[in-house]
């Protein structure tokens, strides 16, 4: 299966910052994401995480000074700056971002910052009150003005005891910024809504009905819009996914909830993507206390809940804004049932997927879908990822939104 960074190289510069130990897991992870990973270590940096360790987790040799004894031949600075794609410090200091703020070159990670060409991305770590002096303000500053990526620290308890911003920024967010630097641009300035998860349906304080979703689709969808320049609101059941980075987010729990939410804020986007698995009924009535087994019948009496995306195709008639795409989640009959919903519902694009297989569906990480549009086409989609089919679906609406 295709992996997000496909083969790229990134060189990831740790200095000299307790936090250095979060990166090795960081590197672990842009590897298994498919990026070859080369370190530099500044002689700070050295002293918190041994060389060793990021050798054996990026695969390949740690440079940790200006001159290489063993290849007196090469310029490692200027070898590394024009392999690299991506140049990502972290953690950076207060040091490094006055080194590279002011063109310094007294060592390797300063030198091959200046030399690349490629991206360069700073995720500072420091006491909050080195963070907050006008220098690293004034320093950061300087770095955004020659066009570097500052993914800024978050807030919480440091080592050092203190309490604020400074802290390295959580793993989930730099990755989203360097897919994002990688990503098309096709969606700048455009908005898109994506509803994901379940909804419950309450009978009573303990108990509700509800199905199998997790929401790892919708989420992967609305990630990958964002990535793409997209202005993303995230309407979401309960899951236990965290949002999105750069994402609005609406919490929602029933579907009457997410039927005002969506409808509320249609009208305001490019793209409607439906990716929620919505209950078909509500118990007809909600018990305020919990109902006792004993005085319980086994029936219970159901309500439909309105068909958002239906209620959405019928607003807009034959308007081609918003592009209105849908999932539908088949057991049999997937590709008719697929069509069926697209017409009936006045959709521009429908993502059917098969439930019954191990691999795609519900609760795994893994999906295989077929595109549906309204002009007929089919589009079959091998086993990915569902981050890799959230961009496979994404090329598909910006194919249409162009048309």
């Amino acid at each position: 299966m295709p992996l997000p960074l496909n083969d790229r190289e990134i060189v990831v510069g740790v200095t000299g910052s307790i936090a250095a130990y979060k990166v090795a897991d960081w590197v672990r992870s842009l590897r298994r994401d498919g990026a070859r990973v080369t370190v530099i270590m500044t002689a700070a940096g050295a002293r918190f995480v041994s060389p060793l360790t990021f050798a054996a987790l990026s695969g390949s040799r740690v440079h940790t000074g200006m001159f290489d004894a063993t290849a007196p031949e090469t310029i490692p600075h200027i070898d590394l700056a024009r392999r690299c794609a991506l140049l990502l410090v972290a953690p950076a200091t207060a040091t490094t971002i006055a080194r590279l703020a002011h063109g310094l070159a007294d060592d390797l990670l300063a030198t091959v910052a200046l030399a690349t060409e490629a991206p360069v991305m700073v995720c500072p770590a420091m006491n909050s009150k080195m963070f907050l002096h006008p220098a690293t303000t004034a320093n950061l500053a300087t770095l955004r003005g020659h066009g570097y990526r500052v993914v800024e620290p978050a807030s919480g308890n440091m080592a050092c005891g203190e309490e604020g911003p400074g802290r390295l920024a959580e793993w989930e967010t730099v990755r989203h910024a360097i897919l994002a630097t990688f990503a098309a641009q096709d969606l700048a300035g455009r908005a898109v809504l994506v509803t994901a998860g379940p909804t419950r349906e309450p009978l009573d304080p303990v108990r509700f009905l509800s199905n199998r979703s997790t929401g790892k689709m919708g989420y992967a969808v609305a990630a990958a819009a964002s990535q793409r320049g997209a202005r993303v609101t995230l309407v979401s059941g309960p899951t236990d996914l965290a949002a999105p980075p750069g994402v609005e987010m609406i919490r929602i729990t029933t579907a009457l909830e997410m039927h005002q939410a969506v409808l509320d804020r249609a009208s305001e986007m490019d793209v409607v993507v439906k990716a929620a698995a919505v209950s078909d009924f509500r118990p007809a009535e909600q018990a305020s206390h919990k109902l006792k087994k004993a005085t319980t019948t086994a029936t219970i009496a159901l309500a439909a809940n309105p068909d958002i995306l239906l209620t959405l195709g019928e607003r807009r008639g034959n308007r081609p804004c918003p592009l209105l795409v849908g999932f539908a989640a088949e057991s049999r009959e997937h590709l008719n049932e697929g069509r069926r919903k697209l017409r009936a519902k006045n959709l521009d694009l429908m993502v059917v997927n098969d439930i019954t297989a191990s691999d795609c569906g519900f609760a795994v990480d893994t999906n295989r879908v077929t595109l549906l549009d309204r002009n007929d086409a089919v589009e079959e989609l091998p086993l990915l990822t569902k981050d890799e089919t959230a961009h496979r679906i994404w090329n598909r609406i910006v194919k249409l939104l162009k048309d």
